[in-house]
């Protein structure tokens, strides 16, 4: 099965969207395209490369995702494809790529300038017809060759020792509910059996397994689906109720 996943920052008011399907469409009409999402915040490459990371693993091996963030910018060198884990990605070497793991790809081509057209709408007239081809059985080696070139921004990471660990919100979902950079293996390596939880105004003691394990308006913290502490409250705008935003630190210190 040709299966590619779109992802951009074009929203769905405009003809981008469309136009991008249309293109890829015309070269093979057997694709099954998949929405990620085209309401990422405009040129946030880490709203972009969170929601990327977060999904990509569920589609079969063999997909391409192909994603249009910021590709007109000045941050952008060309026009890449890289494999991971069996998945195909097309995009911008802007960095949004280097976000989605945590070592670099085995495979990174940059694609060469017979491929490349000078073109205002650059996701619909360079990355889209690749992707089409790709998806229908073409290699990325197909569109360019080996590049050393790759652009990598790098993500928070949180800080560990045996006493605490200080972690920060990746991001804030449209509930209001907080995600954090602090993963499960980490805290379940360090955790004695004691510990407490402060963010903003709040603090607890104990983690729960999900939202309706507190009354709504109270503050809740748990490891959510993708093992990462997500914390909030309950039928409540955590970020708003809380105090906190992107980038606010959290704490979790351990009692020995």
């Amino acid at each position: 099965m040709a299966l590619v996943t779109f992802l951009s920052d074009f929203g769905d008011k405009d003809y981008y969207v469309p136009a991008v399907k249309a293109k890829m469409l015309s070269i093979n009409p057997q694709l099954n395209i998949i929405d990620l999402s085209h309401s990422i915040s405009p040129f946030d490459l880490e709203h972009a490369a969170f929601v990327l990371r977060s999904t990509y693993r569920e589609f079969p091996k063999g997909t391409v995702h192909l994603v249009g963030i910021n590709t007109t910018g000045t941050m952008t060198a060309g026009y890449i494809g890289i494999k991971l884990e069996d998945h195909i990605f097309i995009g911008p070497n802007n960095g949004v790529l280097s976000l989605i793991a945590d070592y670099d790809p085995g495979i990174i081509v940059q694609f060469a300038d017979i491929h490349l057209k000078d073109s205002t709408f650059p996701t619909r007239d360079i990355l889209a017809p690749i992707a089409a081809k790709v998806a229908s059985g073409a290699a990325i080696h197909d569109f360019g060759g080996p590049s050393s070139q790759f652009k990598k921004l790098m993500s928070r990471q949180a800080k560990a020792t045996r006493e605490q660990i200080i972690g920060h919100v990746i991001r804030i979902d449209r509930y209001g509910n907080l995600i954090t950079n602090i993963r499960r293996d980490v805290f379940e390596k360090l955790n004695p059996g004691k510990f407490n939880i402060q963010f903003g105004r709040e603090t607890l003691d104990g983690l729960q397994t999900g939202y309706d394990q507190v009354e709504a308006g109270d503050p809740y913290a748990f490891f959510n689906s993708m093992d990462l502490l997500e914390i909030g409250i309950n039928h409540g705008h955590g970020g708003n109720l809380l105090g906190l935003k992107q980038d606010s630190v959290i704490y979790i210190t351990f009692a020995g």
